[in-house]
């Protein structure tokens, strides 16, 4: 049975060995559905994240109507017309859906977030260097609520604690479901939602996640979240790489090469480290050439 965890609620890993080994395996370029052992924490109730979300700056909170199609323009999205806390604390009546974001900006939040890292910190330090930017992201989900189609520029393993939900996932770097130019255009401050295409229903993956269940997302891999028929929470650790951050800079380069009429190649996915691209575009970032 869960229960209420306090200070000590990490002695025991909740990442466990299989688990580790399998991580070890897809990472970082293959979707893969994991398990975890995190019983439910008083810093992931309700009513704790009500205040979570109150306390966060107005830039890290986004909530808006649940019943949102698959493909939206973020431009599009309504409000719901509710606070953030009345949004997570009616969240099985609210037909929402809400994001906390860098929940790291809160010391026992920034515990919480690193000491699920730290566990798997080795693994993925051999592949693609040193750890950066670690952030965290708590999800609040009405019943049937959607997560449009977009991608996001980290490394995730998105925890399942409450609810259930299907995350369906898309290859990374497949030009079909994400164009180069949708690379290059979210990493010069484009949005990351996607242009959606019915065509794509049949080609994604499909991974249910319940309590005790996780999923690994490589960085930039399309995917949409339709939720269950229950409230969820969802808890999203993140990281960076310099390999990340090099194919980010190669396709911001690639972009500033695409107004001067020209047709770059796409950088590589890993291992390929689009050094040349990545160096050129931060040396002009340097010389405030380019923004």
């Amino acid at each position: 049975m869960n229960q209420i965890l306090g200070k000590d609620a990490f002695s025991k890993p909740v990442f466990g060995e299989k688990m580790r080994q399998q991580f070890a395996d897809c990472y970082p370029e293959q979707p893969q559905l994991l398990d975890h052992d995190m019983s439910t924490n008083a810093l992931l109730s309700l009513d704790a994240l009500a205040k979570l979300g109150t306390a966060l700056p107005k830039a890290s909170v986004e909530y808006n109507p649940g019943d949102l199609p698959v493909g939206i323009d973020p431009n599009d999205v309504p409000d719901n017309g509710m606070s953030i806390a009345d949004t997570i604390l009616m969240i099985e009546n609210s037909a929402s859906w809400a994001v906390l974001k860098n929940i790291e900006q809160v010391p026992e939040y920034e515990a919480l977030l690193l000491s699920l890292l730290a566990e798997i910190k080795p693994i993925l330090e051999s592949k693609t260097g040193k750890m950066l930017r670690p952030q965290g992201f708590i999800f609040v989900s009405s019943p049937n609520a959607m997560t449009p189609y977009h991608f996001d520029p980290e490394h995730n393993i998105l925890l399942q604690l409450r609810g259930e939900k299907t995350m369906t996932v898309y290859p990374a770097g497949d030009e079909r479901f994400a164009p180069a130019t949708a690379h290059e255009s979210y990493h010069t401050g484009g949005p990351r939602n996607l242009v959606w295409e019915e065509q794509f229903t049949e080609a994604g993956k499909a991974f249910h996640l319940a309590p005790g269940k996780a999923i690994f997302v490589p960085v930039m891999a399309p995917h949409f979240v339709r939720n269950g028929s229950r409230p969820s929470i969802s808890l999203s650790i993140t990281w960076r790489s310099d390999w990340s951050f090099a194919e980010a800079d190669a396709h911001a380069f690639n972009h500033m090469l695409r107004g001067w009429g020209l047709n770059p190649k796409a950088p590589g996915r890993f291992p390929e480290r689009n050094s040349a691209k990545a160096i050129s575009w931060r040396a002009l970032r340097k010389l405030h050439l380019v923004k």
